[in-house]
């Protein structure tokens, strides 16, 4: 890939990982505009970038990610319920990661075979487009004062398993499982991203770790500087969307992102009809 095309990638990766709006549709259509051919390096810096696009979580929260509960733990509590305590935003981002990471190891070359579709991405958008213009009016009972438990934090794990599917949006399906648990958008919204930590660094680290064991050290040395360009850019870009999105969620809800889901999908399914060639990267 040339750096023009490196810094494209990158930034639709870094404007699309944290809106609800699949960044797997938009990269078909970048990648189809730009003529990038999907070779087994491409495919594998969509998913290295992402550790470009998780440090900008970290960064914007960093005294969310970094502060331990120094509230008093609940009266009778034994060592493990005070510790659990202190580690709490851990803890419940540890519970949520679980269904994903069990059922990413379990169902990996199912999972594998469904990213090769690129009708499936283009329905799921559509489908996910036409929740979202009614999700707020379903989900719109969220209180600042809801208690974010375990069972909360797993459900909206649960939710999360669901963005497996290729074209749903690992963001879309975790802000409408904190909504269901009576969230805020903008707690369910900031979850989100805090759970997109381990499960891209999970789902990138795996990914590094299959490319090494099949030789593929050299190709990753060989395009080093392309690697950093393109996580060096997605950083940047997502950390503005981060901070667009909360923004005008908050104001304006989902429903301007349900009519762009179900355009973009549409776009892809007339491409195919069209006759393009349209690969998944």
């Amino acid at each position: 890939m040339s750096i023009f095309e490196t810094i494209i990638i990158a930034i639709v990766e870094g404007l699309t990982e944290f809106l609800p709006v699949s960044s797997t549709g938009h990269m078909i259509i970048a990648q189809n505009l730009l003529g990038v051919e999907s070779t087994e390096f491409v495919k594998a810096f969509t998913f290295i970038i992402q550790f470009g696009a998780i440090l900008s979580v970290v960064v914007l929260y960093w005294k969310r990610f970094f502060q331990l509960n120094h509230t008093p733990a609940p009266e009778g509590a034994n060592g493990l319920q005070r510790f659990l305590h202190k580690f709490d935003f851990y803890w419940k981002l540890f519970v949520a990661f679980i269904p994903a990471a069990v059922l990413g190891l379990l169902f990996s070359d199912a999972i594998d075979a469904m990213l090769e579709s690129v009708t499936v991405v283009a329905v799921m958008l559509i489908i996910g487009g036409i929740f979202m213009l009614f999700c707020d009016k379903i989900f719109n009972k969220g209180s600042e004062n809801t208690p974010f438990t375990e069972k909360r934090a797993f459900m909206v794990g649960l939710y999360q398993c669901i963005s497996m599917i290729p074209g749903v949006s690992r963001s879309m399906a975790t802000i409408v499982g904190g909504m269901s648990q009576g969230l805020t958008r903008k707690a369910a919204a900031e979850f989100s991203f805090f759970l997109a930590v381990p499960t891209m660094f999970g789902a990138t680290v795996y990914k590094m770790y299959k490319i090494f064991k099949e030789g593929g050290t050299e190709l990753i040395m060989d395009n080093m500087t392309t690697l950093i360009v393109g996580n060096v850019v997605a950083f940047i870009v997502a950390m503005l969307a981060i901070k667009f999105f909360i923004s005008y969620v908050q104001k304006y809800g989902f429903k301007a992102f349900g009519w762009y889901r179900i355009i973009v999908g549409g776009i892809i399914l007339g491409m195919l009809l069209l006759g393009y060639d349209l690969q998944i990267m």
